[in-house]
């Protein structure tokens, strides 16, 4: 067997050429020969296809030990003892930095502890990799330039230099270099007897960079690169290592430092088998545009040679699509296009939003493509569950996560009584949101309870005695969090009296990968420290979401979705590249909290370039496939999306080339694609086509005309600007008995303010005595209020703010009110009055805060304010509440004042800078309003009336429960109302 570098250009499909090179270099060899090969894969993934390919080839026959690269930390070699879990190591990390964060508060670390722990640990696997001792710190230089952070994150960096003394047990990342120098030196004296053949890897960490190395001086060692691009000039390789500063966002950066460090050119690289469907004028063009942004000067130049560039155009198409909806819809057409053909499709994206609208979009036509991403483990049953019930932990019991919990899928399913449970559950929902119960307890509960003691208390029970621990849970060991953890959520999804066996928390859809995480975090906790409620959910769902499961539902293996790494060992005919904007491929570089780029080049670690490389070269092999479409949405939202930097340069090259036809292949490139995006207008027109005439048209502005019979006979006074404003919801609320859900999250708002405001000045009026000063008045009040709000606001910090705004009125409002009390008395105080309209068959009521009888023996009406004051222009014109209580004052709708004139109304803010507005209304103007009602009445009672929706809201952007019934956004509010006749 040749030794040595190998290569396979981009395009060629990896799996079945390496097999075809393996199979002729081992030709004329007895069939055992085979099985002493042994193969190291970049990943599981190129494994798995290489393992096909020799199986489709060999059929019987011995095939050769398959491995991975990294599986290097786990190689059993005497003296070097095994690693511990890298879960251990950012434990022991995060107790460190919680221990600093405590010890010098002005640390500030900024992100969450376990972040912080696991991107330590990043760094320091890194050094490992790269072969930096902590040494190299004590060396580094800090200029004055760098900020205090880097100063302090260096000083912090540097106490972790323990974790590399010998004596320490390794990391995997320490116990893949200790490996790799033995194995230096073991085979430098006794190479191994069989082929020895890296696969698919470039080399991209210094570990693995040393293995291939070690690989390819074996006497029958073999590194085979993937996408190795042999039209790329000599000159420019040696200029890729050169340089202060590497150019590691080449995509062929890799494989250049590789040969630098064996002091090789690219001329050693040698061509592993023949490739007869990679497209060298596809090569050639995309070599050229990703040349180094330095170079692209030479774009004219060198391009002028370009002859063939039409040819290396002709597979591809581009799609710029409007937005990312039609993107994917686009990329799903496509897809299944080419499977009705009968052949092979692949979307290549790092982009997992589009990978979910691409399969939402083939499920249309019963096609589930092959997702190597799978599931992450956090969002999966048990998963989303165990988030859950972590995150109750150490904070008091709301509606919104106790719901989501009681609905959640898993829970109550270990006893047989899912269905009533849902039940409950419903039930208990809808009196919650009418009671407007903020922290769910058994005193809170106890009145819904008591109304079916027999079924609800049991119900009740199980699952406020599950939850009652974790809200009492404080900081702890991480093993007591874990098993309180798992208490409660196995009784969660035990159900009442139920068993968690029976359950499926386990057993089903990603249980038991779910599981596995527990137990080896369990496994490992003795490293950790005493952790906060919050860290400890942090730290679970960080692990989780790193989990991933397959999709258990049966999928076409014709269409795949494949991250970008994974297009190395991609074979398909037709591949699409989507999502091709800056920000997701290439993703922006990680931040790194604890090294700034300088500082990272000094020691000779990697720079954030390196992954943007790696993606480059993603991009790069995938784009040489044979037939290929760029994805692009052109906008976002309501952000405009930057092209990807290769495609930015691969269109800028063509657009600069006329003579060679670039300009017109780039043309019939968006052509091509502008017809699959033309597909996809033209099946949604079919599918809205489809849809029934009534549901294609955009609903009118609606006026809704229901029979005579079915329209309000009694309206309060304070609904009666509604019906001026927007008869629409005057119409939903009562002849359609339609009811605003509460929130299920109550929270502190101006409603709750003014309804317990209302209630304070209720209580202070009536226990008034006779006689008291304005010093003891607003004592009273004061007291009084923290009284109501102790009763009625379940929230501490509200409490004190609404507490010491009243504080400040009060003084002013015990003045006014002494002043009051010198002018009369009150008579009603929030008692409910009502009068019947003459000849329309029509009931006005009225529920006045606050009638006072004056002592000349008339009447003045009081309304309390919480909010803003209307003005007096918004009362003669729609804010009717004080006139029309005024008309049912002076027409003996109130039994206690009898028939009694009205000297004035009154606005009294209790809010703001607090007083009192009052307003005098003549015979006139009061009898004015009434007639005016009555006409108002009498047109709403005509059979020919609507109820026009948003008739004459004081602004557009004034919201109204019901504006989703009337389809509001369908319509303009400029648009003329269309009535119907309804009911």
């Amino acid at each position: 067997m040749d030794n040595g570098l190998f290569a396979l250009p981009p395009g060629a499909d990896f799996a079945a050429r390496f097999a075809d090179g393996l199979i002729a270099r081992m030709a004329g060899q007895p069939p055992e020969a085979m099985a002493r090969v042994r193969i190291f894969a970049n990943a599981g993934r190129m494994r798995r296809e290489i393992a096909a390919a020799l199986s489709a080839r060999l059929g019987d026959g011995y095939l050769p030990r398959l491995g991975l690269v990294t599986d290097l930390a786990d190689w059993p070699l005497p003296g070097i003892v095994p690693a511990v879990p890298a879960l251990r190591r950012e434990l022991e990390l995060a107790a460190l930095i919680a221990d600093m964060d405590r010890r010098l508060p002005d640390f500030a670390p900024g992100s969450g502890l376990f972040a912080l722990a696991r991107s330590l640990a990043r760094l320091m696997a890194e050094m490992h990799d790269e072969g930096v001792p902590p040494e190299a710190f004590e060396r580094l230089e800090i200029a004055e330039s760098h900020a205090i952070h880097w100063q302090r994150s260096l000083a912090f960096v540097r106490l972790v230099a323990r974790f590399f003394d010998p004596e320490a047990a390794p990391v995997p990342a320490a116990r893949a270099r200790a490996v790799l120098d033995a194995l230096r030196a073991r085979w430098t004296q006794a190479p191994p007897q069989g082929p020895m053949i890296v696969v698919g890897s470039t080399g991209s960490r210094g570990t693995t960079a040393g293995f291939l190395r070690l690989v390819a001086g074996l006497p029958q060692g073999a590194v085979v690169l993937p996408g190795f691009d042999f039209e790329m000039p000599a000159a420019l390789w040696a200029d890729l290592a050169a340089g202060p500063v590497p150019a590691e966002d080449h995509p062929q950066y890799r494989a250049a430092a590789l040969l630098s460090e064996m002091g090789l050119g690219p001329e050693a690289v040698r061509p592993w088998a023949p490739a007869p469907e990679v497209s060298r004028a596809r090569n050639r063009l995309v070599s050229l545009a990703l040349r180094p942004a330095p170079v692209t000067d030479r774009w004219r130049a060198e391009g002028a040679g370009l002859h063939d560039l039409p040819e290396g155009a002709a597979g591809l198409s581009l799609i710029e699509a409007p937005d990312p909806r039609h993107e994917a819809l686009a990329i799903a057409l496509a897809l299944r296009g080419a499977l009705a053909e009968g052949r092979r499709a692949a979307l290549v994206t790092p982009d997992r939003v589009l990978a979910r609208r691409v399969t939402a979009a083939l499920d249309r036509w019963g096609l589930r493509p092959d997702d190597s991403a799978g599931l992450p483990l956090d969002l999966s049953p048990p998963g989303r569950l165990l988030r859950h019930v972590a995150g109750l932990m150490g904070r008091p019991l709301e509606p919104e996560p106790l719901l989501i919990l009681l609905k959640h899928p898993l829970t109550a399913t270990g006893a047989d009584m899912r269905g009533p449970h849902l039940r409950l559950t419903r039930e208990l929902e809808l009196w919650m949101r009418r009671r407007g119960v903020a922290f769910p307890a058994p005193a809170t509960l106890a009145p819904w309870i008591a109304r079916d003691p027999e079924v609800r208390a049991p119900w009740a029970a199980w699952f406020l005695d599950a939850l009652a621990e974790l809200e009492t849970a404080a900081e702890a060991s991480l093993a007591d969090h874990i098993g309180l953890h798992l208490r409660v959520t196995e009784a969660l999804a035990a159900g009442p009296g139920g068993d968690v066996a029976a359950s499926g928390l386990w057993a089903r859809e990603g249980g038991a990968e779910t599981r596995a995480v527990l137990d080896a975090l369990a496994a490992e906790a003795d490293a950790a420290g005493v952790l906060a409620p919050r860290q400890y959910g942090d730290l679970l769902g960080g692990l989780l979401a790193e989990g991933r499961i397959s999709a258990v539902a049966e999928v076409d293996p014709r269409i795949v979705i494949r991250g970008t790494l994974e297009a190395r060992a991609l074979s398909a005919d037709l591949v699409v590249l989507g999502a091709l904007n800056e920000g997701s491929w290439p993703a922006p570089p990680a931040p790194d909290p604890w090294l700034s780029r300088k500082m990272r080049l000094d020691l000779g670690l990697t720079l954030p370039e390196r992954q943007v490389g790696l993606a480059a070269h993603d991009f790069q092999q995938a784009v040489a496939a044979p037939q290929v479409i760029l994805s692009r949405a052109l906008r976002d939202g309501d952000s405009e999306c930057v092209p990807a930097r290769w495609l930015n340069r691969l269109t800028n090259l063509m657009q600069g080339l006329p003579d060679q036809g670039g300009a017109a292949a780039l043309e019939a490139m968006r052509a091509r694609g502008q017809t699959w995006l033309a597909r996809a207008r033209a099946l949604e027109a079919a599918e809205i086509a489809a849809l029934p005439p009534a549901a294609r048209q955009l609903a009118p502005r609606p006026k809704p005309c229901p029979p005579l019979a079915a329209r309000p006979r009694e309206l309060p006074v304070t609904t009666i600007a509604r019906l001026i404003r927007d008869p629409y919801a005057v119409y939903a609320r009562e002849v359609l008995r339609l009811r605003p859900l509460d929130p299920l999250r109550p929270e502190p708002d101006a409603g709750l303010r003014g309804e317990v405001l209302h209630r304070i000045v209720e209580m202070f009026l009536r226990a008034r005595p006779e006689t008291e000063t304005a010093e003891t008045a607003a004592a009273r009040l004061m007291a009084t209020a923290e009284e109501v709000l102790e009763t009625d606001v379940a929230w501490a910090l509200p409490r004190r703010l609404w507490l010491a705004r009243l504080e400040r009125l009060s003084a002013g409002f015990a003045a006014d009110e002494a002043a009051r009390a010198a002018r009369g008395r009150p008579v009603v105080i929030e008692q409910g009055g009502g009068l019947d309209l003459p000849g329309l068959g029509f009931r006005l009521t009225a529920r006045p805060d606050r009638i006072d009888l004056l002592n000349d023996g008339r009447a003045h009406v009081f309304d309390y304010k919480s909010g803003r004051v209307p003005s007096r222009k918004q009362i003669d014109t729609y804010d009717k509440q004080l006139p029309l209580t005024a008309g049912l004052v002076e027409r003996g709708a109130f039994g206690a004042l009898g028939v009694t004139e009205v000297a004035a109304v009154s606005h009294v803010a209790l809010g703001g800078a607090g007083g009192e507005t009052c307003h005098t209304l003549t015979p006139e103007e009061l009898r004015e309003t009434w007639e005016g009602l009555s006409r108002l009445i009498a047109r709403y009672l005509a059979p020919d009336q609507g109820f026009t929706a948003r008739r004459a809201l004081m602004k557009d952007t004034d919201v109204s429960d019901y504006d989703h019934l009337s389809r509001l956004g369908e319509w303009e509010p400029s648009d003329l109302p269309r009535q119907e006749d309804v009911g």
